[in-house]
């Protein structure tokens, strides 16, 4: 199947070959037609799997159809639970709408920069990227109106209602024009994203898509090591040098866990950096930039932030610490594997560890091969 099937004109088929893509991912052979359409849309899919181009590319579309935006009252609202899936997004719509004869123009706004600069910003926005809190600030200081929202987008469903943005997803929910498209995409369902959905998908002609792409799964090779707290950062050193990777993503539990992991590659001369949610929000995206483009070998991210990396040909991700819930395990190891290539994902595990990593294993049915670090010379790592 080709991206000419789903109803996507010349423009963006155009775009789409510029950029190396010829062939749609699963998700995107079923949403962009059904959004073209003007139906609601519930797609389920895992991480990597194409999901922000599928509303995008048939959003921008429509688009092209409808009247210039008004001032301050943007035609899309595209909610969002992190600051660095904001830019994500707001990246993919602008890799699309920098050559197209018609202007659009998108706006991304979160927390952790100067509200008032954000307000100077808006102006005539076709497509406004959002987290929750920062949007009703704007709202409250009268700096923004939703009444000509006519699609709304609810991206990373799931992670929204984990951090409890619940309350505030209603709120604007509530400010919004009832007659509008709804498209809610997460890569998990949960009880929680199935309630909430039927209250919002209202619309009976609601689509429910799925991914489980065997091949895809196939390319991660997980493996887990047992290990003693001691050994952790020698071990991860060592799973760091051994294959000689461009690339290490590494999860830890807490903001203060990634500094204390950065430290410590630093000082063995490997070099990395942090991303969490206690630093500013320059240094969070200077240490993406640097890791997107290759120049960065070691990123330590928490589950938070770690949402909003997306790199197609990452090779390995290594859990220094498990994940609170088994659906993070999930996006954490999803963040490896993509696009054809095969990736690791490696959990270091001790034994106080080990009864959560079972029920991990039990709710995502992947049982994971494990390794004795004992049996890995460590010394002078």
């Amino acid at each position: 199947m080709s991206f000419s099937s789903t109803g996507l004109n010349d423009l963006f088929l155009q775009a789409l070959e510029s950029q190396g893509h010829d062939t749609p991912t699963p998700i995107q052979q079923e949403v962009i037609p059904a959004i073209l359409e003007g139906k609601n849309v519930m797609g389920i899919a895992k991480t990597g799997s194409g999901k922000t181009a599928s509303f995008v590319l048939p959003i921008l579309q429509n688009l092209l159809t409808q009247t210039s935006a008004k001032h301050r009252e943007p035609a899309v609202l595209i909610l969002v639970p992190t600051r660095e899936l904001a830019d994500q997004v707001l990246e993919v719509i602008r890799s699309f709408t920098e050559k197209l004869p018609q202007r659009i123009s998108s706006l991304a706004v979160y927390g952790g920069r100067s509200v008032n600069s954000q307000m100077q910003a808006l102006g005539k926005i076709d497509i406004l990227v959002a987290t929750p809190g920062r949007l009703l600030d704007l709202i409250d200081k009268n700096a923004l109106k939703l009444d000509s929202v006519s699609t709304l987008v609810l991206d990373e469903a799931d992670k929204m209602l984990n951090l409890g943005f619940k309350e505030e997803v209603d709120r604007i929910l509530s400010l919004l024009p009832t007659k509008r498209q709804n498209l809610l995409f997460s890569a998990t369902l949960s009880d929680d994203l199935d309630s909430i959905q039927k209250g919002f998908l209202v619309d009976p002609s609601v689509i429910k898509i799925e991914s489980n792409d065997e091949e895809d799964e196939d390319l991660i090779n997980e493996l887990g090591y047992f290990v003693t707290t001691e050994r952790k950062g020698p071990l991860l050193r060592y799973l760091i040098k051994s294959e000689n990777r461009k690339q290490v993503l590494v999860f830890a539990s807490s903001s203060k866990t990634v500094d204390s992991v950065v430290n410590k590659l630093r000082k063995n001369k490997l070099p990395a950096a942090a991303i969490h949610s206690k630093m500013s929000q320059s240094a969070r995206q200077d240490a993406l930039r640097q890791f997107k483009n290759g120049s960065l070998k070691v990123l330590v991210a928490t589950d938070l932030l770690g949402r909003g990396i997306d790199i197609e040909f990452l090779p390995c991700v290594i859990n220094y610490e498990l994940p609170r819930a088994p659906k993070d395990y999930i996006h954490r190891i999803g963040r490896t594997g993509r696009a054809g290539s095969p990736g690791d994902a490696i959990t270091l595990i001790t034994m106080e560890e080990l009864p959560h990593f079972r029920v991990i294993q039990k709710k995502t049915g992947n049982k994971v091969p494990m390794q004795h670090s004992d049996d890995i010379n460590l010394h002078g790592v």
